[in-house]
């Protein structure tokens, strides 16, 4: 005969694992800190301004 188990215990570890699971994509996600995140918000609209520099003229339209 198998193991007796209790239903509730196991859909609450099933929750927890999932919450777990969810917090763990939320921390890589959201766990910056604020200078992090604005060196990384510098750095885009450094390169961005850089890529605007290099576009060349388009004349086909004159």
């Amino acid at each position: 005969m198998g193991e007796i188990v209790n239903l509730n215990k196991a859909r609450k570890a099933r929750h927890k694992a999932a919450a777990k699971r969810t917090a763990e994509a939320n921390r890589l996600t959201f766990g910056r800190t604020r200078a992090e995140r604005e060196t990384t918000q510098k750095e885009r609209d450094r390169d961005a301004a850089r890529l605007d520099g290099h576009k060349l003229d388009d004349d086909t339209n004159a």
